[in-house]
């Protein structure tokens, strides 16, 4: 008998009974039987791939932690070369209203106006971070200070300032413009320099 002439056989219920029991016992799940050992070693991937999954997490905390860092940074230090840009005008408009006090009184008038711009401009800057630091009197600090002229004096210890000629300026703790400033020395500094002027020529 050919296959086609038995599919197109009348099938009996004893014969769907049959296919159905013979399904459902090739469908049953057998008992599975682990070892000890086994499920030991099963335990700890299981543990092994926690561990790796919270080390992944944290990765990645940290990094999205120092992209945002970073991110402030770039932003915090591209002001800060506009600010420093920004100071070198208010010292001279600074030292000019200094002129302006042996002036007219006309010319006081039109200096009040000026220092209250000039105010308005520090305000700005205290407002985003940005303040002074005084130098004169201070020991001289080579990260803070930038020496442009060294002068004998009594009245200082040596390796101090004696005056500023430009004002100092940080953003937080960071400097963003060093002091230009004078700083008192010794004799015997004067004469070691001159020595090794000669040696020199």
């Amino acid at each position: 008998m050919s296959e086609q002439e038995i599919d197109q056989m009348p099938e009996s219920p004893e014969f769907e009974e049959m296919k159905i029991s013979d399904f459902i016992s090739a469908t049953e799940s057998k008992p599975v039987t682990t070892s000890d050992e086994e499920l030991k070693k099963l335990h700890q991937e299981i543990e092994d791939y926690k561990n790796k999954y919270l080390r992944l997490l944290a990765d990645q905390e940290n990094t999205r932690k120092r992209q945002q860092k970073e991110k402030i940074e770039q932003m915090r230090f591209a002001n800060e070369g506009l600010i420093i840009d920004f100071l070198k005008p208010m010292d001279n408009l600074e030292n000019a209203l200094n002129f302006a006090k042996n002036m007219s009184d006309e010319v006081k008038n039109w200096a009040i106006g000026f220092q209250m711009i000039l105010t308005q401009f520090k305000d700005v800057l205290n407002l985003n971070g940005v303040t002074p630091f005084e130098s004169q009197g201070q020991q001289f600090d080579p990260h803070v200070h930038e020496a442009v002229e060294m002068v004998e004096s009594d009245e200082y210890p040596p390796g101090s300032v004696v005056a500023e000629f430009s004002r100092g300026y940080k953003m937080g703790d960071r400097i963003i413009r060093p002091a230009r400033v004078k700083v008192s020395r010794t004799a015997e500094e004067k004469v070691v320099e001159t020595i090794d002027e000669e040696i020199e020529n």
